[in-house]
């Protein structure tokens, strides 16, 4: 018996420049969530250590898991997206023909892309109104747009991953959720 090498993480379902984009884009993904979970438990960690070792709190904990949690919001998006883990009513869904499904699929995909290239677009104007603003964070004082930077990038990743779920579904046979999970359930229990 011949066993398979572990199939790359980051690797993308997508031929050409467009997996290359696709593994570029995880592995940001990967690295930002990682890092944004890893940075957001030391932080809280040693704001405890210091408020009940030392009774001196880290004047800036608050801030900076808020600007955190902005980062893992949005880059935890395009993650989802990308792994279908987003959330989908499919009972109607998963009773059409295949050739449907796939047909509807592009068309949720694509709607969804534009909504979310439409949210990133909107969500530009807005930081430009609190940029304009000149507010800072009051214990950083970090200007307060620079934490909202991430709403954008997080609406553009995952509108091009939806982009990329549409195309990948126009060049296959089968239907796919992203680039890499075909629709189905591998869980016979999850049936139920």
């Amino acid at each position: 018996m011949v066993e398979e090498p572990p199939q790359n993480a980051h690797a993308s379902g997508l031929p050409g420049i467009l997996g290359i984009i696709d593994s570029l884009i995880s592995r940001v993904e990967s690295f930002a969530l990682a890092a944004g979970v890893l940075l957001m438990a030391a932080n809280t960690i040693a704001n405890v250590v210091g408020r009940y070792v030392f009774q001196s709190s880290i004047f800036f904990t608050g801030e900076l898991n808020r600007m955190i949690i902005i980062l893992i919001t949005f880059a935890g998006v395009g993650y989802a997206a990308r792994h279908g883990r987003h959330i989908r009513m499919s009972a109607i869904f998963d009773a059409l023909p295949t050739k449907t499904r796939k047909g509807l699929m592009i068309v949720i995909a694509v709607i969804t892309a534009i909504t979310m290239f439409a949210l990133c677009y909107f969500s530009i104007g807005y930081i430009s109104k609190v940029h304009s603003s000149g507010r800072v964070l009051p214990a950083l004082q970090i200007p307060i747009w620079w934490i909202f930077v991430w709403a954008p990038i997080g609406f553009f990743v995952t509108g091009t991953q939806y982009l990329l779920t549409a195309i990948k579904n126009i060049i296959e046979k089968d239907v796919y959720l992203s680039t890499n999970v075909l629709e189905g359930y591998d869980d016979p229990e999850a049936e139920i």
